[in-house]
């Protein structure tokens, strides 16, 4: 089932961020809803799957982990200009846009998103549904991605880098899970990795959280409705235990 479910990552992403291809001027007010319900599920899996099984492998260390989690992900945010946030942070009078560093970090940031999807959980419905709130959070991610590309090197560039990003976190999932049947020794090492991503994914789920809505970052409706929606997703795949 992992090869159904990296090969339908591979492709929600790649059919996610071909949107700006064909589409132009995508609406800001539906891509914030759609932020804040991506946001909001992969906080959700976050907190009732990867924490569950951080915690129960390593115990109290796990917090440890997961805060540097945290801080990795700051980090690797000055490097990205939020773009993993569905947000560049780039202001509109720059002329210069430091594409190759963007584009750098933010293939970090799906290689390091990638590893727990390869990894074994003692929860049977944790895999799947990590796969579930990586994709959803992979559709904004490429559509910014691809919108980027397009305006600093147009199309026919856009479409190859997409490709290849769109390879990144499944590619890292499956070497993840070649390693960890291989040498023993990895288990180790992805009990520690499972909260240092969690950490992360909380950055970027309450990131999105703050960012995606007015500028004063109030709640609308149809936002929190978004936000109920992906919670309660997040919530069904307990169902599957």
């Amino acid at each position: 089932m992992q090869l159904v479910y990296t090969l339908l990552l591979f492709v929600i992403t790649f059919a996610g961020g071909s949107i700006p291809l064909w589409v132009k001027g995508l609406d800001d007010k539906r891509m914030n809803y759609l932020l804040a319900f991506s946001g909001s599920f992969l906080l959700g899996i976050t907190f009732l799957h990867l924490l569950p099984e951080a915690f129960s492998n390593i115990g109290a260390r796990a917090g440890f982990y997961l805060l540097i989690g945290f801080f990795i992900q700051l980090l690797i945010q000055r490097i990205t200009h939020g773009i993993e946030h569905g947000h560049a942070h780039i202001h509109p009078h720059e002329h210069h846009i430091p594409l190759l560093s963007i584009l750098l970090g933010i293939s970090i940031h799906a290689f390091m998103e990638g590893l727990p999807l390869g990894f074994n959980y003692s929860m049977k419905a944790t895999q799947p549904s990590l796969y579930l709130a990586v994709a959803a959070h992979k559709l904004p991610e490429a559509m910014l991605v691809t919108s980027l590309v397009i305006s600093t090197k147009g199309k026919q560039s856009a479409i190859w880098i997409l490709l290849l990003f769109s390879c990144i976190t499944p590619v890292a999932g499956i070497l993840a899970n070649t390693l960890g049947n291989s040498y023993p020794g990895m288990a180790s090492a992805s009990a520690i990795l499972v909260p240092i991503v969690a950490g992360a994914f909380i950055h970027i789920a309450t990131t999105i959280f703050y960012e995606s809505g007015t500028k004063q970052h109030t709640l609308s409706t149809q936002k929190i409705l978004a936000i109920l929606i992906g919670v309660s997703l997040a919530f069904i795949t307990l169902i599957f235990e």
